[in-house]
């Protein structure tokens, strides 16, 4: 009897859970209280059960739409993401993750995985179309709806444009310049138009280096008196630099490599002009005038006040991390030192950090995946911004050296009153390059980081703000991290970033180079308004050091328009000044003005970097420009200022706005300084 009553209580589970594989915890409720009687069916209990579960067609996010049942190709797969969702994979889950992120196709596989990827990937990857009914895996998060099944994905295809990626007809072009004397670390182009190069002095495989070099740029085509051979006295390797705001503009190096270059504090006074050389060097005096703490690593900027700000690195070569920042000059007989918890809390990822004054004057800083707003007096915390986006499949990715991405300000026009944005591309997850940029408004009502999916992938890439307001995207390779012997495949295309368009619509595809630049490779606007590409010491095998030095000509300048002409009789400017500026049109058509502000570039960070649309108005060939209005806006410093006549802009001329408020100029008061006054 006891037999006999048990199989068809048996036989009746053994088919609910077959039928219902994903109910199995109301099942099991259901077997430990049958398991408990001595025999029977109790035709009263109640029952919970679902329906076999079918394709999500409808309620999908987006323009998303369901397409087929794929195969994968044996032990491979169709798409490149592929992200594990334990407990949550559903439609909503990964189709929602996978369009964010800039993918159009996407399928969910074996229950719990989510696939990102292109259309273009299916065929590439030998995807083939199978009967649906080889989808037969509930998802892990939805168990009434299909994820796929084993190598089967449940795929689904966006129906529209996701990347509005531009392909214009002028794509601009590389040309080559001259050959360097060595892979330069640091370029800074001067308030006498030549640009400043440094490099490892002590440390470089190029044994006869010095460390430092000035490359005059109207003598490109002789190569024995185009570039000046220059002194400093301690390893500048991986250190920070800056334009000051005294009236002499003078470059400002901080830190370098290991022992006493870790407190270096190096300046150089621009002197000479196209054609003539300069004679002053470098200043440095190792032993009266140091930093407070030893940086490698680090970042520089200028502050509202005219003073300057070195945050974060590592004490040196093998040292630990140095999670502070300091003030220049130092007080006398004080300390300026604030330690950050959060430069510590995520050491080692936030090398080089992304800092910008603000327009309300506090302080922005992006570092390895988190961003923050600091007070400009305290240095304290006045907001936690969300953390930045990562990769598709890893919110852990970096921007911040060594998973090194590039960052600039998006240009703030007149009457100021639009939130500034801040924009980074490229970054790596731990070895696996970025293909994406993203923007966030720090002080806007709700700031929420945009995504905009790049053509391809990118870490170590510089970004060079141009005269029209657009941005240049060039060097870096598409694998690794920031490092020697830690980057491969090099990405040689070059992009426009342009924030006057829709986002999505942003990026162009312009043209490629033939030459490898990845780790120390630099990017650096002229006053002709052409990029110069610099660089490349990956000591990756199969990629030279590079000493070649390139010029990028964007469209603007590769179209056949003649450059306007710009005249600027005062070049000192006051805040909310106006000044009387003659210009001389070609095109006669729509013209605008823009100040650049003078920066030295290094791992991806435009140290200063600002681009400005001021007001102004004309009268015939006389225009009158007025500046900034106040130190939130623009802090003290030196710009480069350009007409443009339609969409193409003049040669610059450099401007300071702001005079010098810190009284830098009478800094340092030793006997080895060359001081401008103010």
């Amino acid at each position: 009897m006891y037999h006999t009553l048990l199989l068809p209580t048996l036989f009746y589970f053994v088919t609910l859970l077959i039928a219902v594989p994903f109910v199995n915890a109301d099942a099991s409720k259901i077997l430990r209280r049958t398991s408990r009687r001595p025999s029977g069916y109790d035709s009263k209990s109640s029952l919970t059960t679902r329906a076999v579960p079918t394709v999500q067609t409808t309620d999908l996010p987006g323009k998303w739409q369901y397409s087929r049942c794929l195969a994968e190709p044996g032990a491979n797969h169709v798409f490149p993401y592929q992200i594990i969702f334990p407990q949550n994979n559903s439609a909503q889950n990964c189709l929602s993750q996978c369009s964010t992120f800039g993918y159009p196709a996407a399928g969910m596989e074996n229950g719990n995985e989510c696939w990102c990827g292109d259309v273009a990937d299916i065929t590439i990857n030998g995807g083939t179309t199978v009967a649906e009914t080889n989808c037969t895996t509930a998802c892990s998060g939805d168990a009434s709806h299909l994820c796929g099944g084993t190598q089967r994905l449940q795929l689904y295809l966006w129906n529209g444009i996701l990347n509005n990626w531009q392909t214009p007809a002028n794509i601009g072009r590389y040309e080559y310049l001259i050959p360097g004397l060595v892979p330069p670390l640091l370029a800074t182009v001067g308030k006498n138009g030549k640009v400043s190069f440094l490099e490892k002095f002590g440390t470089s495989e190029f044994k006869n280096s010095t460390g430092a070099y000035e490359l005059d740029l109207s003598l490109a085509d002789d190569f024995d008196h185009a570039w000046r051979t220059m002194q400093v006295k301690t390893d500048v390797w991986c250190s920070a630099a800056l334009v000051l705001p005294d009236k002499a503009a003078r470059i400002l190096n901080l830190g370098g490599w290991t022992q006493s270059s870790t407190l270096g504090i190096r300046l150089y006074t621009p002197d000479g002009s196209p054609g003539v050389n300069g004679t002053n060097e470098w200043e440095e005096d190792p032993s009266n005038l140091q930093l407070q703490s030893g940086r490698w690593y680090s970042t520089a900027l200028v502050l509202s006040n005219g003073s300057v700000l070195i945050m974060g690195g590592l004490s040196g070569a093998g040292g630990a991390a140095n999670p502070t920042l300091e003030i220049l000059p130092r007080i006398p007989g004080g300390s300026t030192v604030v330690s950050l918890d959060w430069l510590e809390r995520t050491n080692p990822n936030n090398q080089y950090p992304f800092p910008y004054v603000l327009p309300s004057g506090s302080i922005f800083v992006g570092y390895y995946n988190e961003a923050r707003i600091l007070d400009p007096v305290t240095f304290a915390t006045v907001n936690v911004l969300p953390n930045i986006p990562g990769s598709v499949t890893s919110f852990l990715a970096g921007r911040t050296s060594p998973n090194q991405g590039a960052s600039v300000f998006l240009p703030q026009k007149a009457p100021y009153t639009d939130p500034i944005t801040v924009l980074i591309c490229g970054g790596s997850n731990f070895g696996i390059a970025l293909d994406n940029c993203v923007s966030i408004q720090p002080e806007s009502n709700n700031p929420t980081w945009v995504i905009e999916r790049m053509p391809s992938k990118r870490v170590m890439p510089n970004i060079v703000a141009l005269p029209d307001g657009t941005y240049l995207i060039v060097n870096g390779a598409q694998q690794g991290v920031a490092g020697f012997k830690l980057g491969s495949d090099p990405n040689l295309s070059a992009l426009l970033y342009d924030p006057s368009q829709p986002v999505g619509s942003r990026i162009s595809i312009l043209n490629n180079t033939t030459i490898a630049r990845m780790y120390h490779s630099e990017a650096t606007l002229l006053p002709d308004s052409r990029v110069l590409i610099s660089g490349s010491d990956p000591q990756t095998p199969g990629f030279p050091e590079e000493l070649r030095i390139e010029v990028y000509i964007p469209p603007y300048l590769s179209q056949g328009l003649t450059q306007p002409v710009v005249t600027v009789p005062n070049t000192d400017w006051q805040y909310g000044g106006q000044y009387r500026i003659t210009v001389q049109l070609f095109q006669g058509q729509t013209i605008r003005f823009s100040l650049i502000a003078a920066t030295s570039n290094t791992h991806g960070n435009v140290m200063g970097g600002r681009t400005i649309f001021p007001a102004f108005s004309c009268k015939g060939n006389v225009c009158t420009v007025t500046a900034p209005p106040n130190v939130q806006v623009s802090p003290p410093g030196w710009h480069q200022l350009f007409v443009l006549d339609g969409p193409t802009p003049s040669h610059g001329v450099f401007v300071r706005i702001g005079g010098d408020p810190a009284k830098l100029g009478n800094w340092p008061a030793l006997p080895d300084f060359t001081l401008p006054g103010v």
